[in-house]
Formats: C-alpha cells, sequence, structure tokens
C-alpha cells in the first residue's frame, strides 16, 4: 500500500471519529488543508486524499473554493421514509413525544454525569438562546433553539449512538416542538410551565448536577407535553362529536 494512503487512512480515522462522536456538528467547516497538513504533520495530498474518502462515505461535503464541512444528511435515509409514513398519522406527535421521553431521560441522565465545563458552558447558552426568542412571537425560531437545547443536553451525554439518533431526527424534533408550542396557551399556564421545566433540566444538569433528578425532570418535561396532546385530542373529538349531533338534529 502507498505511504499516502496509509497516512490517509490515520487522518480519516481520527476524523471520522470526531463526527460520530458529535465532536465535530453537522454544518461544521473543517480547517483548511493546509491547517489540517500542519496538525496532522503529513503532506497535503494526505490530507486531500483523507477528505475524498469522507466525501465519498458521505460524512462531508465539499464545496469548489468555499471549504469543507461535515454533512448536514448524515442518517437522512431514517429520517425521510419516517417523516412520509408520519405525514398521514394523526397520533405522530404523541408517538414522537413518547420516542422522546425514552430518550432524553436517558440523555439528561448521561449528560448530568458525563458533561464537561464546555458542555455545561453550550447547554448555557443554548438556554439563553431558547429564552430570549421566548419573548418573541417566531414560533419556528423558537423550536429550533429548543431542540438545540436539547440535542446540547444530548452532546453532552457522550454516548455517539445517543447523539445520532437525536441528530438524524432533528427535522422531526423541530416539528414535535412547534407543535407542541402551537398547542399552548399563555392563560392555561402551560408555556411557563414547560418554561420551568426547561429551567429544572438546566439546573439538575448545569448548576447543581444531580443525574437522578436530571432524568425525572427531563421525563416529566415529556409527560406533560404527552397529557397535553392527550387532552388536546379528547377536546378535538368532542368537538367532532358535538357537530355530528349539530348536523343529526338539523
Amino acid at each position: 500500500m502507498p505511504q499516502t494512503a496509509r497516512v490517509s487512512d490515520a487522518i480519516v480515522d481520527q476524523l471520522e471519529a470526531l463526527i460520530l462522536e458529535g465532536s465535530m456538528r453537522p454544518g461544521e467547516r473543517l480547517p483548511t488543508e493546509r491547517a489540517l497538513a500542519e496538525r496532522f504533520d503529513v503532506s497535503r495530498p494526505s490530507v486531500r486524499d483523507a477528505l475524498q474518502k469522507l466525501s465519498s462515505r458521505g460524512l462531508v461535503r465539499r464545496r469548489q473554493g468555499g471549504g469543507t464541512f461535515v454533512a448536514d444528511g448524515i442518517g437522512a435515509t431514517f429520517t425521510d421514509p419516517l417523516m412520509e409514513l408520519l405525514a398521514n398519522d394523526d397520533n405522530a406527535a404523541e408517538q414522537i413525544s413518547e420516542f422522546r421521553h425514552a430518550l432524553e431521560g436517558l440523555a439528561a441522565r448521561l449528560a448530568a454525569k458525563r458533561a464537561t465545563d464546555q458542555d455545561r458552558a453550550l447547554i448555557q447558552r443554548k438556554y439563553d438562546e431558547l429564552r430570549r426568542l421566548q419573548q418573541t412571537d417566531d414560533l419556528s425560531a423558537e423550536a429550533a433553539a429548543d431542540a438545540e437545547f436539547h440535542l446540547a443536553i444530548a452532546e453532552a451525554a457522550h454516548n455517539p449512538v445517543l447523539l445520532h439518533v437525536m441528530r438524524t431526527m432533528f427535522l422531526l424534533l423541530r416539528d414535535n416542538i412547534i407543535g407542541n408550542l402551537s398547542g399552548l396557551s399563555e392563560e392555561t399556564g402551560s408555556r411557563q410551565l414547560i418554561r420551568d421545566q426547561h429551567a429544572k433540566m438546566l439546573e439538575h444538569i448545569v448548576s447543581a448536577p444531580d443525574p437522578d433528578k436530571a432524568r425525572t425532570s427531563a421525563r416529566e418535561h415529556l409527560e406533560t407535553i404527552i397529557q397535553m396532546f392527550r387532552d388536546n385530542k379528547a377536546a378535538t373529538e368532542r368537538q367532532k362529536s358535538s357537530r355530528r349531533r349539530d348536523l343529526f338534529k338539523s
């Protein structure tokens, strides 16, 4: 095997590990070929060969004259058919929330145990951005920030499998949160309840880490959302029933 190939394979292994463990986020720009060559103490042809291999695996995308970026669509083949399946399912929102209940309780517990100072700082920044957007009327931006807050917690769990399941389902997660937010009411206090639950998750993961309390707070958060879906669904069914009776009487 040529020396360049062996060197490039070693670079691929290291960059692939950084991507798959979540240290390099989707959309993040990689250093230039020159910077990577200096960092790995190798030639630029070896770096170029490594980037080409990563591109062929779908882990990075290269822009002509614009650099190399971690691919956004890792795992898209998992979410695309699921998106299509759930699009016509009236119970999809509740089912996604049930899945999140199991997954994010674990993520919160592991994050409270394993988060580094950098992880906690990132979670705090995502929370602060979410709080800022909660003062606006932009549900789409708020939902994206909400999803980023939950993804930051998943990153802090330092479990690559859990993180990539969360990341590949980002669009489902964001759309699920938009649905959650649109169904909440300031008058009933449900929006404030959700905000308080986010604050409690932050406390048990960042301010005063406690794995069991972190898991409990995450599960309570999702249980609240699931119950809201069920209440809204029941109310909708009652309205449909009333309309059917009115139609029959007329």
